[in-house]
């Protein structure tokens, strides 16, 4: 099973390439000359990034205010640069895992590659494991949170994705469970 180890990494960020509605979303980490990206799905980028916020919120809940977790992103942590090029998919991530190394004051992420089922024989999945601080986990949720957001505009009546061709709003249709109104 190769693992691609970031403790720490110098640069860890979400990010998307294409067109609203037909984008390809990716973690990167990069550090010591090594770049790693995976792909992954949208609403798994918006996971990562609310648990992420919720386990950084328990962490300073429990602590009293006492372990080194901001309540915000501190803002020379910011990185808004695109992904580094060339974005090369190294696996797509199936699932992912969150934890937080309280001795090193540390989030770890784990992101297993995605397993075929009916390819019993293949190897072990690769994983992507990363090791950040809380300022830095902070400032990876409020990056993805905006990238999952730059996508395309909801319709105010339903709430589906905008098409550029046009939406078939399904409250302004009559539909329900895929069945027209009478």
């Amino acid at each position: 099973m190769p693992v691609f180890d970031y403790d720490p990494p110098e640069r860890f960020v979400a990010g998307a390439l294409g067109q609203p509605g037909a984008r390809v979303f990716f973690l990167q980490a990069r550090a010591e000359g090594r770049l790693t990206t995976v792909a992954l799905e949208k609403l798994q980028v918006a996971a990562l990034a609310g648990r992420l916020d919720e386990l950084l919120d328990e962490v300073l809940r429990l602590s009293g205010g006492t372990a080194h977790v901001p309540a915000l992103a501190p803002a020379d942590l910011a990185d808004d640069a695109p992904l580094d090029v060339p974005v090369s998919e190294d696996f797509r991530v199936g699932t992912m895992a969150l934890a937080w190394d309280a001795d090193r004051s540390q989030v770890v992420i784990e992101a297993q590659e995605v397993i075929d089922e009916d390819d019993l024989d293949s190897p072990d999945p690769a994983v992507l494991r990363v090791r950040i601080s809380a300022g830095t986990a902070r400032a990876f949720t409020r990056r993805a949170l905006q990238i999952v957001a730059a996508g395309r505009p909801p319709c105010p009546l339903c709430g589906q994705p905008l098409d550029a061709e046009g939406h078939v709003c399904v409250r302004l249709n009559g539909y329900h469970g895929g069945e027209a109104a009478s």
